[in-house]
Protein backbone atom coordinates (compact mmCIF):
# COMPACT_ATOMS: atom_id res chain seq x y z
CA UNK A 1 0.00 0.00 0.00
CA UNK A 2 1.18 3.51 -0.84
CA UNK A 3 0.79 6.69 1.15
CA UNK A 4 -0.01 9.98 -0.56
CA UNK A 5 1.27 12.90 1.51
CA UNK A 6 -0.23 16.33 0.91
CA UNK A 7 2.69 18.76 1.08
CA UNK A 8 1.88 21.44 -1.48
CA UNK A 9 0.50 24.29 0.61
CA UNK A 10 2.38 27.43 1.57
CA UNK A 11 1.04 27.52 5.11
CA UNK A 12 0.15 31.22 5.21
CA UNK A 13 -1.08 30.85 8.81
CA UNK A 14 2.46 29.80 9.73
CA UNK A 15 4.02 33.12 8.76
CA UNK A 16 6.64 34.40 9.36
CA UNK A 17 8.28 30.95 9.37
CA UNK A 18 6.98 29.92 5.93
CA UNK A 19 8.07 33.00 3.99
CA UNK A 20 11.42 31.25 3.47
CA UNK A 21 10.55 27.58 4.07
CA UNK A 22 7.60 25.34 3.14
CA UNK A 23 5.45 24.42 6.11
CA UNK A 24 6.21 20.69 5.92
CA UNK A 25 9.95 21.38 6.15
CA UNK A 26 9.81 23.36 9.39
CA UNK A 27 11.97 21.78 12.06
CA UNK A 28 10.56 19.89 15.04
CA UNK A 29 12.89 17.87 17.28
CA UNK A 30 15.62 18.72 14.74
CA UNK A 31 13.93 17.07 11.77
CA UNK A 32 11.40 18.42 9.26
CA UNK A 33 7.77 17.76 10.15
CA UNK A 34 7.42 15.76 6.93
CA UNK A 35 10.30 13.47 7.90
CA UNK A 36 8.58 12.56 11.17
CA UNK A 37 5.44 11.66 9.21
CA UNK A 38 7.31 9.51 6.70
CA UNK A 39 9.18 7.67 9.46
CA UNK A 40 5.93 7.06 11.35
CA UNK A 41 4.30 5.61 8.22
CA UNK A 42 7.37 3.48 7.54
CA UNK A 43 7.16 2.07 11.08
CA UNK A 44 3.55 1.15 10.23
CA UNK A 45 4.73 -0.88 7.23
CA UNK A 46 4.43 1.63 4.37
CA UNK A 47 7.53 2.01 2.19
CA UNK A 48 6.12 3.65 -0.98
CA UNK A 49 5.15 7.32 -0.92
CA UNK A 50 3.80 9.94 -3.28
CA UNK A 51 4.48 13.49 -2.12
CA UNK A 52 2.21 16.12 -3.61
CA UNK A 53 4.36 19.26 -3.63
CA UNK A 54 3.79 22.83 -4.71
CA UNK A 55 5.05 25.83 -2.74
CA UNK A 56 8.88 25.65 -2.67
CA UNK A 57 8.62 22.03 -3.82
CA UNK A 58 12.31 21.85 -4.70
CA UNK A 59 13.15 22.22 -1.01
CA UNK A 60 11.26 18.99 -0.34
CA UNK A 61 12.76 17.16 -3.34
CA UNK A 62 16.31 18.22 -2.56
CA UNK A 63 16.08 17.11 1.06
CA UNK A 64 14.43 13.72 0.61
CA UNK A 65 15.48 12.77 -2.93
CA UNK A 66 14.16 9.33 -3.82
CA UNK A 67 13.73 8.45 -0.15
CA UNK A 68 16.56 5.93 -0.04
CA UNK A 69 18.25 7.68 2.89
CA UNK A 70 15.16 6.79 4.96
CA UNK A 71 14.81 3.31 3.50
CA UNK A 72 11.69 4.17 1.48
CA UNK A 73 10.72 5.09 -2.07
CA UNK A 74 9.34 8.57 -2.78
CA UNK A 75 7.74 9.77 -6.00
CA UNK A 76 6.69 13.38 -6.48
CA UNK A 77 3.81 15.06 -8.24
CA UNK A 78 3.26 18.81 -8.43
CA UNK A 79 0.05 20.63 -7.62
CA UNK A 80 0.75 23.77 -9.63
CA UNK A 81 -2.10 25.73 -8.07
CA UNK A 82 -3.35 25.13 -4.55
CA UNK A 83 -6.96 24.40 -5.49
CA UNK A 84 -7.91 22.25 -2.51
CA UNK A 85 -7.44 18.79 -1.05
CA UNK A 86 -9.50 16.97 -3.69
CA UNK A 87 -7.38 18.53 -6.45
CA UNK A 88 -4.18 17.56 -4.61
CA UNK A 89 -5.26 13.93 -4.19
CA UNK A 90 -6.37 13.70 -7.81
CA UNK A 91 -2.90 14.85 -8.88
CA UNK A 92 -1.55 11.53 -7.53
CA UNK A 93 -4.09 9.42 -9.46
CA UNK A 94 -1.60 7.93 -11.93
CA UNK A 95 0.87 6.96 -9.19
CA UNK A 96 -1.42 4.87 -7.00
CA UNK A 97 -3.33 1.68 -7.59
CA UNK A 98 -6.06 0.10 -5.50
CA UNK A 99 -6.26 1.18 -1.87
CA UNK A 100 -3.99 3.91 -0.54
CA UNK A 101 -3.55 6.12 2.52
CA UNK A 102 -3.65 9.92 2.48
CA UNK A 103 -1.63 11.76 5.13
CA UNK A 104 -1.31 15.47 5.79
CA UNK A 105 2.23 16.78 5.67
CA UNK A 106 1.60 19.00 8.68
CA UNK A 107 0.02 16.62 11.20
CA UNK A 108 1.99 14.37 13.55
CA UNK A 109 0.42 10.91 13.94
CA UNK A 110 1.49 7.69 15.66
CA UNK A 111 2.57 4.70 13.58
CA UNK A 112 0.11 2.54 15.57
CA UNK A 113 -2.77 4.67 14.29
CA UNK A 114 -1.57 4.38 10.69
CA UNK A 115 -1.23 0.61 11.14
CA UNK A 116 -4.81 0.41 12.42
CA UNK A 117 -6.04 2.47 9.47
CA UNK A 118 -4.49 0.27 6.79
CA UNK A 119 -6.03 -2.83 8.38
CA UNK A 120 -9.58 -1.66 7.56
CA UNK A 121 -11.29 -3.51 4.71
CA UNK A 122 -13.71 -0.73 3.69
CA UNK A 123 -13.21 1.46 0.62
CA UNK A 124 -13.42 4.76 2.51
CA UNK A 125 -12.17 5.32 6.08
CA UNK A 126 -11.62 8.65 7.80
CA UNK A 127 -9.46 9.30 10.85
CA UNK A 128 -11.26 11.33 13.52
CA UNK A 129 -10.19 13.15 16.65
CA UNK A 130 -12.31 14.45 19.51
CA UNK A 131 -11.62 18.11 20.31
CA UNK A 132 -13.08 20.39 22.95
CA UNK A 133 -13.07 23.27 20.47
CA UNK A 134 -13.80 22.11 16.89
CA UNK A 135 -13.82 25.64 15.42
CA UNK A 136 -12.04 25.81 12.08
CA UNK A 137 -12.31 22.07 11.39
CA UNK A 138 -14.74 19.87 9.51
CA UNK A 139 -17.04 17.99 11.90
CA UNK A 140 -18.70 14.62 11.41
CA UNK A 141 -22.03 13.06 12.20
CA UNK A 142 -21.83 9.33 12.89
CA UNK A 143 -24.17 6.42 13.45
CA UNK A 144 -22.57 3.39 15.05
CA UNK A 145 -19.30 2.78 13.22
CA UNK A 146 -20.32 4.72 10.10
CA UNK A 147 -20.14 8.35 9.02
CA UNK A 148 -23.41 9.84 7.79
CA UNK A 149 -22.33 13.43 7.05
CA UNK A 150 -19.31 15.72 6.98
CA UNK A 151 -19.91 19.41 7.68
CA UNK A 152 -16.94 21.47 6.59
CA UNK A 153 -15.94 24.29 8.96
CA UNK A 154 -19.37 25.13 10.40
CA UNK A 155 -19.76 28.58 11.97
CA UNK A 156 -21.15 27.07 15.16
CA UNK A 157 -21.22 23.41 16.07
CA UNK A 158 -21.93 21.28 19.12
CA UNK A 159 -20.25 18.28 17.45
CA UNK A 160 -16.74 17.65 18.81
CA UNK A 161 -15.67 14.93 16.36
CA UNK A 162 -13.40 16.52 13.76
CA UNK A 163 -11.92 15.29 10.51
CA UNK A 164 -8.16 14.86 11.00
CA UNK A 165 -7.46 14.92 7.25
CA UNK A 166 -6.10 11.35 7.21
CA UNK A 167 -7.83 8.82 4.98
CA UNK A 168 -7.89 5.32 3.57
CA UNK A 169 -9.26 5.37 0.01
CA UNK A 170 -9.90 3.01 -2.86
CA UNK A 171 -9.86 4.29 -6.43
CA UNK A 172 -13.59 5.02 -6.07
CA UNK A 173 -12.55 8.38 -4.69
CA UNK A 174 -11.23 9.55 -8.06
CA UNK A 175 -14.63 9.17 -9.74
CA UNK A 176 -16.16 11.23 -6.94
CA UNK A 177 -13.49 13.92 -7.29
CA UNK A 178 -14.27 14.26 -11.00
CA UNK A 179 -17.79 15.46 -10.18
CA UNK A 180 -16.80 17.64 -7.21
CA UNK A 181 -17.47 21.35 -7.64
CA UNK A 182 -15.72 24.24 -5.93
CA UNK A 183 -16.83 24.97 -2.38
CA UNK A 184 -17.88 28.36 -1.02
CA UNK A 185 -14.20 28.79 -0.13
CA UNK A 186 -13.26 28.46 -3.79
CA UNK A 187 -11.55 25.08 -3.44
CA UNK A 188 -12.17 21.49 -4.49
CA UNK A 189 -12.54 19.88 -1.08
CA UNK A 190 -12.16 16.14 -0.51
CA UNK A 191 -14.93 16.23 2.10
CA UNK A 192 -17.40 17.18 -0.66
CA UNK A 193 -16.20 14.18 -2.66
CA UNK A 194 -16.66 11.89 0.35
CA UNK A 195 -20.12 13.30 1.09
CA UNK A 196 -21.12 12.39 -2.47
CA UNK A 197 -20.15 8.76 -1.75
CA UNK A 198 -21.99 8.50 1.58
CA UNK A 199 -25.06 6.36 1.03
CA UNK A 200 -23.52 4.68 -2.00
CA UNK A 201 -20.69 2.99 -0.09
CA UNK A 202 -20.03 2.52 3.60
CA UNK A 203 -17.81 5.23 5.01
CA UNK A 204 -16.14 4.14 8.25
CA UNK A 205 -13.96 5.94 10.74
CA UNK A 206 -10.99 5.41 13.04
CA UNK A 207 -10.57 7.31 16.31
CA UNK A 208 -6.98 8.54 16.56
CA UNK A 209 -4.94 8.16 19.71
CA UNK A 210 -2.42 10.90 18.91
CA UNK A 211 -2.81 13.74 16.41
CA UNK A 212 -0.99 17.07 16.52
CA UNK A 213 -2.18 19.48 13.85
CA UNK A 214 0.42 22.13 13.06
CA UNK A 215 -1.85 24.92 11.92
CA UNK A 216 -0.19 27.82 13.72
CA UNK A 217 3.49 28.49 14.54
CA UNK A 218 3.06 27.80 18.26
CA UNK A 219 1.73 24.31 17.44
CA UNK A 220 5.35 23.46 16.60
CA UNK A 221 6.08 23.70 20.32
CA UNK A 222 3.30 21.17 21.03
CA UNK A 223 4.77 18.77 18.45
CA UNK A 224 8.29 19.35 19.74
CA UNK A 225 7.26 18.50 23.31
CA UNK A 226 5.49 15.32 22.19
CA UNK A 227 8.40 14.10 20.06
CA UNK A 228 11.06 14.90 22.65
CA UNK A 229 9.10 12.96 25.26
CA UNK A 230 10.19 9.82 23.38
CA UNK A 231 13.81 10.90 22.99
CA UNK A 232 16.59 8.37 23.54
CA UNK A 233 19.81 9.38 25.28
CA UNK A 234 22.60 9.55 22.68
CA UNK A 235 25.72 11.61 23.29
CA UNK A 236 28.21 11.77 20.41
CA UNK A 237 29.71 15.22 20.97
CA UNK A 238 32.44 16.41 23.32
CA UNK A 239 31.39 17.08 26.91
CA UNK A 240 33.87 19.18 28.88
CA UNK A 241 34.42 18.63 32.65
CA UNK A 242 32.06 20.31 35.09
CA UNK A 243 29.14 19.94 32.69
CA UNK A 244 25.91 18.32 33.91
CA UNK A 245 23.67 16.26 31.62
CA UNK A 246 20.48 15.28 33.43
CA UNK A 247 17.76 13.19 31.76
CA UNK A 248 17.10 12.19 28.15
CA UNK A 249 19.56 14.18 26.06
CA UNK A 250 20.70 13.76 22.45
CA UNK A 251 23.91 15.47 21.35
CA UNK A 252 25.16 15.16 17.78
CA UNK A 253 28.64 14.63 16.37
CA UNK A 254 30.98 17.59 16.36
CA UNK A 255 29.09 19.41 19.09
CA UNK A 256 30.91 20.70 22.16
CA UNK A 257 29.27 21.40 25.51
CA UNK A 258 31.58 23.69 27.47
CA UNK A 259 32.39 23.86 31.18
CA UNK A 260 29.70 24.83 33.65
CA UNK A 261 26.74 24.14 31.37
CA UNK A 262 23.68 22.38 32.78
CA UNK A 263 21.34 20.55 30.42
CA UNK A 264 18.07 19.20 31.78
CA UNK A 265 16.33 16.81 29.38
CA UNK A 266 14.55 16.05 27.29
CA UNK A 267 16.78 18.17 25.05
CA UNK A 268 17.98 17.50 21.49
CA UNK A 269 21.14 19.22 20.24
CA UNK A 270 22.19 18.47 16.66
CA UNK A 271 25.63 18.37 15.06
CA UNK A 272 28.51 20.87 15.10
CA UNK A 273 27.11 23.14 17.82
CA UNK A 274 29.09 25.16 20.35
CA UNK A 275 27.23 25.48 23.66
CA UNK A 276 28.44 27.44 26.68
CA UNK A 277 30.23 27.87 28.93
CA UNK A 278 27.78 28.21 31.82
CA UNK A 279 24.59 27.74 29.80
CA UNK A 280 21.30 26.43 31.17
CA UNK A 281 19.35 24.44 28.56
CA UNK A 282 15.96 23.49 29.98
CA UNK A 283 13.47 20.73 29.02
CA UNK A 284 11.76 20.42 25.65
CA UNK A 285 14.36 22.42 23.77
CA UNK A 286 15.58 21.48 20.29
CA UNK A 287 18.77 23.07 18.99
CA UNK A 288 19.59 22.56 15.31
CA UNK A 289 22.94 22.08 13.59
CA UNK A 290 25.74 24.67 13.56
CA UNK A 291 24.22 26.68 16.40
CA UNK A 292 26.37 28.81 18.72
CA UNK A 293 25.05 29.59 22.21
CA UNK A 294 27.32 31.86 24.25
CA UNK A 295 28.20 32.27 27.90
CA UNK A 296 25.45 32.32 30.55
CA UNK A 297 22.52 31.88 28.15
CA UNK A 298 19.27 30.23 29.26
CA UNK A 299 17.02 28.48 26.72
CA UNK A 300 13.76 26.85 27.73
CA UNK A 301 11.04 24.92 25.82
CA UNK A 302 12.11 26.36 22.49
CA UNK A 303 13.05 25.44 18.93
CA UNK A 304 16.31 26.96 17.69
CA UNK A 305 16.89 26.20 14.01
CA UNK A 306 20.12 25.60 12.09
CA UNK A 307 22.84 28.23 11.90
CA UNK A 308 21.54 30.54 14.61
CA UNK A 309 23.79 32.31 17.14
CA UNK A 310 22.61 33.39 20.60
CA UNK A 311 24.98 35.80 22.31
CA UNK A 312 25.99 35.78 25.98
CA UNK A 313 23.64 36.78 28.80
CA UNK A 314 20.48 36.18 26.72
CA UNK A 315 17.19 34.46 27.61
CA UNK A 316 15.01 32.53 25.16
CA UNK A 317 11.82 30.91 26.49
CA UNK A 318 8.83 29.23 24.81
CA UNK A 319 9.97 30.54 21.45
CA UNK A 320 10.71 29.50 17.88
CA UNK A 321 13.89 30.96 16.42
CA UNK A 322 14.35 30.55 12.66
CA UNK A 323 17.42 29.65 10.62
CA UNK A 324 20.58 31.76 10.66
CA UNK A 325 19.38 34.31 13.19
CA UNK A 326 21.77 36.37 15.29
CA UNK A 327 20.48 37.00 18.80
CA UNK A 328 22.81 39.68 20.15
CA UNK A 329 24.19 39.69 23.68
CA UNK A 330 21.73 40.57 26.39
CA UNK A 331 18.59 39.91 24.33
CA UNK A 332 15.69 38.98 26.60
CA UNK A 333 12.44 37.38 25.42
CA UNK A 334 9.40 37.66 27.68
CA UNK A 335 7.09 34.63 27.71
CA UNK A 336 4.40 35.25 30.38
CA UNK A 337 1.71 37.92 30.66
CA UNK A 338 1.59 39.74 33.99
CA UNK A 339 -2.13 38.93 34.36
CA UNK A 340 -1.54 35.22 33.67
CA UNK A 341 -4.05 35.14 30.79
CA UNK A 342 -3.54 33.33 27.49
CA UNK A 343 -1.13 35.07 25.15
CA UNK A 344 -2.70 36.59 22.05
CA UNK A 345 -0.91 37.23 18.77
CA UNK A 346 -1.71 39.84 16.14
CA UNK A 347 -2.22 38.12 12.77
CA UNK A 348 -3.34 40.30 9.84
CA UNK A 349 -4.59 42.95 12.27
CA UNK A 350 -6.65 40.34 14.13
CA UNK A 351 -5.95 39.24 17.70
CA UNK A 352 -5.67 35.43 17.88
CA UNK A 353 -5.81 33.48 21.15
CA UNK A 354 -2.90 31.03 21.13
CA UNK A 355 -4.38 28.97 23.97
CA UNK A 356 -0.98 29.19 25.68
CA UNK A 357 -0.14 30.91 28.96
CA UNK A 358 3.51 31.00 27.93
CA UNK A 359 4.75 32.06 24.51
CA UNK A 360 7.76 34.15 23.59
CA UNK A 361 8.68 35.14 20.05
CA UNK A 362 8.06 33.52 16.66
CA UNK A 363 11.12 34.65 14.73
CA UNK A 364 11.59 34.18 11.00
CA UNK A 365 14.90 33.34 9.32
CA UNK A 366 17.88 35.72 9.23
CA UNK A 367 16.64 38.03 11.99
CA UNK A 368 19.30 40.09 13.81
CA UNK A 369 18.73 41.74 17.18
CA UNK A 370 20.80 44.55 18.64
CA UNK A 371 22.40 44.12 22.05
CA UNK A 372 20.06 44.33 25.04
CA UNK A 373 16.93 44.02 22.90
CA UNK A 374 13.77 43.20 24.86
CA UNK A 375 11.02 41.27 23.05
CA UNK A 376 7.54 41.13 24.57
CA UNK A 377 5.27 38.06 24.67
CA UNK A 378 3.61 36.80 21.48
CA UNK A 379 5.69 38.82 19.02
CA UNK A 380 5.96 37.72 15.37
CA UNK A 381 9.18 38.92 13.73
CA UNK A 382 9.37 38.76 9.95
CA UNK A 383 12.35 37.16 8.25
CA UNK A 384 15.40 39.42 7.81
CA UNK A 385 14.17 42.03 10.30
CA UNK A 386 16.59 43.66 12.74
CA UNK A 387 16.39 45.68 15.94
CA UNK A 388 18.44 48.55 17.36
CA UNK A 389 20.51 48.16 20.51
CA UNK A 390 18.25 48.45 23.54
CA UNK A 391 15.06 48.36 21.46
CA UNK A 392 11.82 47.12 23.02
CA UNK A 393 9.70 45.07 20.58
CA UNK A 394 5.97 44.89 21.41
Amino acid sequence: MKAVILAAGEGTRMHPLTTTCPKVMLSVANRPVLEHIIVSAKDAGITDFVCVVGYMGDTVRNYFGDGSSLGVRIDYVEQKEQLGTADAIYAAKDLVEGRFVVLNGDAIIKSADIRSLINYKEDIVLALKKLKNPAGYGVLKTTGSKIVEIIEKPVDSTINLINAGIYLFSDLIFDAIKTTEKSVRGEYEITDSINALIGKVEVSYLMLDTWIDIGRPWNLLDANEYLLSNLKRDVFGKIEPYTTLNGKISIGKGTIIRNGSYILGPVAIAENCDIGPNCFIRPYTSIGSNVRIGNAVEVKNSIVMDGTQIGHLSYVGDSIIGHNCNIAAGTKIANLRHDGKNIRVMVNNTSVDTGRRKLGVIMGDYVHTGINTSINVGVLMDARRSTHPGEVVM
